[in-house]
């Protein structure tokens, strides 16, 4: 599983896409996000928890009613917590080749 994209074989596919995601949201980080993600096992970690927290929020967002608000915004922080770390980390980790 995972070997598409270039990724190494430790990648899942919801590491996968996860990885996707950011790149659609960050694309200034775009080929460092790509390096990196073939070098780090615990980047790809992050990507797997990305794109499970923003499925998940995906799901709160269909449901309707208000009931589930305080959970959506939970979810929104924790979205943006884990960009926050995957950026930290990229800036943190210069790949050794130019972008």
């Amino acid at each position: 599983m995972g070997g598409k994209g270039g990724i190494n074989s430790n990648t899942t596919e919801t590491a996968q896409h996860g990885l996707w995601r950011l790149m659609l949201k960050l694309p200034a980080m775009r080929g460092r996000l790509q390096l990196l993600a073939s070098k780090s096992r615990s980047l790809n970690d992050l990507f797997e928890a990305y794109e499970e927290t923003c499925l998940a929020l995906e799901r709160l967002m269909r449901q309707p009613g208000d009931e589930h608000c305080a959970m959506v915004v939970e979810y929104e922080t924790i979205c943006a917590e884990i960009e926050s770390d995957i950026i930290q980390y990229v800036l943190e980790h210069r790949p050794s080749v130019p972008d």
